[in-house]
């Protein structure tokens, strides 16, 4: 989508009425951004590390958590 090098403030902005979710692995995300004043739910993944095979296994959370989302609620799965 070219947000590559967009920081959080303005990806944040960038999702805004493009998407229902922001899914990251930012620990420090919600302590820099508000998010209950935005138009998605935020979701954090914390795993052992950021790599796709400590991360894999929270798919099923996530998509759980998918289902039921409220814009501006952050969303915290660990594994």
């Amino acid at each position: 989508m070219g947000w590559a090098d967009l920081n959080d403030g303005p990806l944040l902005d960038a999702v805004t009425g493009k998407f229902d979710a922001f899914v990251t692995v930012d620990t420090n995300l919600p302590n820099q951004q508000r998010i209950d004043n935005r138009s998605f739910a935020v979701v954090l993944l914390r795993a052992k590390t950021n790599r796709l095979i400590d991360l894999l296994p929270l798919v099923p959370k996530l998509r759980a958590t998918l289902k039921r989302l409220v814009p501006g609620q952050l969303f915290i799965l660990a594994g």
